[in-house]
């Protein structure tokens, strides 16, 4: 048994002690946004919630709704739905299926050859895992392919990219390669793969491959299916490719729910469609290609885990690749479901998973989902018994979500003015395994997703699952892996009491068109982390692979249900909506620190670039067996004007503070706040997010909106914080950096005043 460092030993003796966690329930519950009275009812009705959650029950949905392929456009796909429109109605809920029409490309004819120096023809197949019912029948599936990516026939030189992010071309370009006109080969990883074949074709490629090395996912990572979690040899990782970054959702309809008769583009006009044909390959199939390369050495941190030495090319590898499509028009099922609130029935709380897989998706969206409907029959009780949320609940089980997260973009655009107004917040969910809570979104919601964690226990470890989460930071922290100063100062704070910091959103998953196109306050939620996703969007993503590696008896999918749960019936029946505004002014003041010293360490580090440059360090250095030219000499970095912004960000913080202990004083006095009141400082909470939306939206793409969390640019799925800011300063396009340091103080100054009003109604 491994003994904890004092310190966190002395911080975590109160989650770790079940008694001492529910005297102190009994005692007074600790609850955002609720009096003492209503906090000890809410804790109430949380315990026979959490009574109603059945783990067999969910394993039986899901090995029913993995059982075969369910795909876009899969007669399985819409049987799911079906099967869940039948179950929410019988549990009370107000159910209909939402039907939309979206561009979904599938492959008539895929063929990927080595044709120099030798010959090799992609196998691009899955064979069966003795042992694994699904991948033994994996009829109706569709072949391994990158959706969103171009039709095209093209033969050329061959250039590894590593993982084929900015970076690796400029280490291409010291090396003097260049992929013009030839076709690049990368691997997973690095950063979200629509950016790879992006970048690939920006930098003149004609096409891109895309493989899983064992290095990342494979056996250099865990024991490989059906000995473990890694990824097997020929276990390839399909994937949408559209440009999502720009904007999510149908590529023909931006901004437009995509209805039968909605107005569309054309093709060619899509903003969010590759240029070059892409295809994703196995490392069993992507060794003899690699093989094949000569040219310069990889550098280090280029070299995967194949038996090989890495070269980078070009040639004399040459292969062809041909991929051509069927571009329909394809329907997607939402289903989704409300119960009426009964004192503020046009404040909406919304709740979403996707239901669509690359295949069978068990633990692609599957273990989430289940999870969801957990959630749903559970609250379908409670209503049953007599209970009714004080705002209406809305549930949904998206469809698309993998293709670009259609179904959940495609159903914020349609209702987008009603959401506008009675949007409350979003608590997402997406895939579940056994590990450690992944908590992020809306710095607000902190709080509530502390309380919410602290007082649900994790299923294998004598503790909440807000204690294992904060040892997990501590730990990642101490030991440096991966982890900033900031983050690092961050989870020490934890040693102190702090609470666990969320996660700012990028994308990757349905929160997105809610928070960053809508301005609604988000959550996404999820276990895992304890093993390497090696069977990700692969025919081995089964019912069987699930529950022999991943949560054999789905215990981590009741703690979902529960921490999910918990949220949801909190946002639904608080006295005030849950809110601590301070976390969110200490977040913005933070991004902003790390905008500040990145800008300054930006001009430090082109000052010292250019003292190397001009005593032609570079050179001198040089190895004789690799030569690597010196990098490209930036401009200098000038002295930027933030200080718009640092004042927006000090009144924030000082409104914050302000109104939090208004608030806390509110509830913490019975009478103190009558209906009427309490009415109006909920109608001002309720859409507080949407203060945080910039007109026109972020440069070169509108369809982003939020000033404070966004995707980046060159990040995909990674978050960047003070979007339009940050990504000025990294790109150096300094020119533009006092224009969004305008728009986005002005973004925090709307959001002061929406805080401000609340304290003047509360007092």
């Amino acid at each position: 048994m491994h003994r904890a460092p004092p310190r966190l030993a002395a911080l975590l003796v109160a989650t770790l002690c079940p008694a001492a966690a529910l005297l102190a329930a009994e005692a007074a519950p600790q609850m955002v946004g609720f009096g003492a009275d209503s906090a000890r009812a809410e804790a109430a009705l949380e315990a026979r919630f959490d009574a109603q959650l059945d783990a067999r029950e969910m394993r039986g949905w899901l090995e029913r709704m993995s059982a075969e392929p369910n795909q876009i456009g899969s007669p399985h796909d819409k049987a799911n739905a079906e099967f869940m429109l039948e179950r929410f109605r019988a549990w009370g809920w107000d159910a209909e299926i939402e039907t939309f029409y979206v561009l979904y490309p599938t492959p008539k004819h895929v063929a990927l050859e080595l044709v120099a120096p030798h010959r090799y023809a992609a196998s691009l197949l899955e064979p069966p895992i003795p042992g694994d019912r699904g991948s033994a029948h994996a009829k109706g599936a569709l072949p391994p392919y990158n959706v969103y990516g171009a039709d095209g026939d093209v033969s050329g030189e061959l250039v590894y990219v590593n993982y084929g992010m900015p970076d690796d071309y400029k280490e291409l370009a010291r090396r003097n390669v260049s992929v013009k006109g030839r076709i690049a080969i990368a691997r997973y990883g690095g950063g979200w793969r629509g950016l790879k074949p992006k970048l690939a074709y920006q930098h003149g490629a004609i096409g891109c491959i895309i493989y899983s090395d064992p290095r990342d996912d494979g056996y250099g990572a865990a024991d490989t299916y059906p000995a473990g979690a890694g990824r097997p040899a020929a276990g390839l990782q399909r994937g949408s490719v559209a440009d999502m970054p720009i904007y999510s959702g149908d590529p023909l309809t931006p901004g437009v729910g995509a209805t039968r008769d909605a107005p569309r583009i054309d093709r060619a006009a899509a903003a969010t469609l590759l240029k070059i044909p892409v295809l994703p390959i196995s490392y069993q199939d992507a060794r003899p290609f690699l093989e094949a390369l000569s040219g310069p050495r990889a550098p280090p941190a280029w070299r995967g885990g194949l038996p090989i030495t890495y070269h980078i090319g070009p040639g004399p590898a040459r292969a062809h690749l041909a991929i051509s499509s069927d571009w329909a028009q394809r329907e997607i099922y939402d289903v989704v479901a409300k119960l009426a609130g009964s004192v503020y029935p046009d404040q909406w709380v919304i709740r979403g998973n996707h239901h669509d897989g690359w295949v069978f998706g068990a633990d692609d969206p599957l273990s989430g989902n289940v999870a969801l409907m957990a959630e749903m029959k559970a609250i379908g009780a409670l209503a049953a018994g007599g209970w009714r949320p004080k705002r209406t609940l809305v549930y949904a089980s998206w469809d698309g979500e993998e293709a670009g997260l259609l179904g959940s973009t495609e159903w914020v655009e349609t209702h987008a003015a009603e959401l506008a107004r009675k949007g409350v917040a979003y608590v997402n969910s997406d895939s579940n395994t056994r590990g450690i809570l992944d908590a992020g979104g809306s710095h607000g919601l902190q709080r509530l997703v502390n309380e919410v964690a602290a007082g649900v226990r994790d299923p294998l470890q004598p503790a909440s699952v807000l204690a294992r989460a904060r040892a997990a930071a501590i730990l990642g922290a101490s030991r440096g892996a991966g982890h900033t100063p900031e983050e690092r100062r961050l989870a020490k704070g934890l040693l102190d009491g702090g609470d666990l910091p969320l996660e700012p959103l990028g994308s990757g998953s349905d929160f997105t068109p809610f928070l960053q196109h809508a301005g609604i306050a988000s959550l996404d939620l999820g276990f895992g982390g304890s093993e390497p996703g090696g069977v990700y969007h692969s025919v081995y993503d089964t019912f069987d692979h699930y529950v022999k590696v991943e949560d054999p008896d789905l215990r981590y999918g009741v703690a979902l249900a529960e921490v999910a749960g918990h949220v949801m019936l909190r946002l639904a029946d608080a006295d005030l909506v849950p809110l601590h505004a301070q976390d969110f002014a200490a977040s913005v003041a933070r991004y902003l620190d790390e905008i500040e010293h990145l800008a300054d360490k930006s001009r430090e580090e082109t000052q010292d670039n250019h003292r190397l440059l001009d005593a032609r360090v570079y050179e001198l250095a040089a190895s004789a067996t690799d030569p690597v030219g010196p990098p490209a000499r930036d401009a200098d970095v000038p002295f930027l004007n933030f200080a718009p912004l640092a004042n927006a960000s000090a009144a924030l913080t000082a409104s914050a503070r302000a109104f939090d202990a208004a608030y806390a004083a509110a509830l913490a006095e019975p009478g103190r706040l009558p209906a009427a009141r309490a009415a109006s400082v909920n109608a001002l909470l309720a859409t507080a997010e949407r203060a945080l939306l910039g007109e026109p939206g972020l440069p070169g793409r509108p369809w982003y909106r939020h000033m404070v969390y966004a995707p980046g640019l060159y990040t995909g799925y990674g978050a960047k914080t003070l979007p339009a800011v940050r990504e000025a300063v990294e790109e150096r396009r300094w020119a533009e950096v006092g224009e969004s340091v305008a728009a986005t103080a002005a973004a925090l100054d709307a959001y002061r005043r929406a805080l401000d009003a609340a304290t003047a109604a509360l007092r």
